[in-house]
């Protein structure tokens, strides 16, 4: 009878166990992602990886995990709007991660009161408007384009391509950005190594009294004037996406080159230029790059005109709410090189990455919970050009 008794309180237990760790799975489970991220009209591909996630994962509203707001046009002027949506999503018990694309100015203080309510919450920034030592200090993990090893390739590319000028078009408020500003630079001392011209261009910032319409138009009549000034051997480059269509639409009208976008996609800027529908293809890069590729070879800008063969922005928002997913179900860890690279090559299958951690450029030291990263860079007619695999020089990471 005690032997009997034994058993039945060993199987007891047991069963207490495994159903307390049946329940611990089941909680586990049940959690939910926040993404922020712009609208259509500021940052459309960014937003549409936000709905990549939610066909994946499903909305909140409907029982699903991924729960999206956005931040306004003008965040600049309505930072106070843009830290109020991404502090609200701490409200929610079951939130466990909250990814910001792009982290506009205020994501930093939005962060730091998430964390004061929720440390438990994870935080990670995407494409950080704010200087790399203020993001670092809120987000938990923050990725970049890499604006040091991008300065350097970038160039080389467009020398590689038989580019004898290169013209650089910003505004004021980017070039305030230490990301953008010290870009800038590396790719100034670039082509100073590689005896091309460089040419600072001012225009006008679209989030300014003259708004997204006002900006493009200048663009539109300024090129033009660019090419006579500056010849058909020239590459262009702008910080600000809603310039890309505009400076495509005139380059490809009077000669130029451009190698690729500030946040680079097949869909940025490419399908309004080439007055392309592209909604048979909506979420198949390969079919929309080789559509937007035809139409740029139609148009005789083969080999001058490139991108990345997915998009940046899009990629982005998918990536690192799938990371932030991995991690919290204990797949990855959180600020692990090879987990990101892993996330974000299940979303761009084909093309090769690359990247490192953040080097502060005074100090050389670098930082734990900041990678930059970047994919090849596809010329149309040409090919992929094979930027991973070049070495960049490592005085480039000591520019500013």
């Amino acid at each position: 009878m005690k032997k009997i008794l034994s058993i039945v309180l060993v199987m007891a237990v047991l069963g207490g166990l495994l159903f307390a760790q049946a329940a611990k799975e089941v909680a586990a489970d049940d959690f939910h992602i926040g993404i922020v991220t712009g609208t259509v009209s500021q940052s459309e591909d960014d937003l549409r990886g936000a709905e990549l996630m939610i066909s994946k994962y499903g909305s909140v509203s409907s029982g699903g995990k991924i729960q999206h707001v956005t931040y306004p046009d003008n965040f600049m002027d309505e930072a106070e709007t843009t830290i109020s949506q991404i502090n609200g999503l701490a409200d929610d018990p079951l939130m466990k991660a909250i990814i910001v694309n792009q982290s506009v100015p205020g994501t930093t203080e939005a962060f730091r009161r998430v964390k004061e309510r929720r440390p438990d919450i994870i935080l990670i920034a995407g494409e950080a408007h704010e200087d790399p030592g203020v993001i670092q200090t809120g987000a938990d993990l923050a990725v970049n384009n890499d604006f040091v090893a991008r300065g350097y390739l970038i160039i080389k590319t467009a020398r590689d391509l038989g580019v004898d000028t290169f013209v650089h078009i910003s505004f004021p408020r980017h070039m305030s950005y230490e990301t953008l500003s010290r870009r800038a630079a590396i790719m100034k001392a670039t082509c100073e190594e590689f005896g091309m011209t460089f040419v600072l261009e001012t225009a006008p910032d679209p989030v300014s009294d003259v708004g997204i319409a006002g900006a493009q138009q200048y663009i539109l009549e300024k090129v033009p004037a660019w090419v006579e000034k500056y010849g058909k051997n020239t590459a262009y480059f702008c910080t600000n996406d809603a310039h890309t269509e505009p400076l495509l639409k005139q380059l490809l009208a009077y000669g130029g080159y451009f190698i690729e976008a500030d946040l680079p996609s097949p869909l940025m800027g490419y399908p309004g230029a080439l007055g392309l529908d592209l909604s048979a293809e909506a979420g198949d890069f390969n079919a929309i790059l080789k559509k937007v590729e035809k139409a740029i070879v139609d148009k005789g800008g083969a080999g001058r005109f490139g991108t990345w063969a997915y998009s940046y922005g899009l990629t982005t928002t998918a990536a690192l709410a799938q990371h932030a997913i991995n991690v919290i179900e204990g797949k990855s860890e959180l600020t692990k090189l090879s987990d990101i690279m892993r996330a974000y090559g299940e979303f761009t299958p084909g093309a090769k990455w690359n990247g490192s951690f953040y080097t502060d450029a005074t100090t050389g030291v670098r930082a734990r919970n900041h990678v930059l990263i970047y994919q090849d860079t596809y010329m149309m007619g040409k090919g992929y050009m094979g930027t991973p695999e070049v070495v960049v020089p490592e005085k480039y990471f000591l520019v500013k």
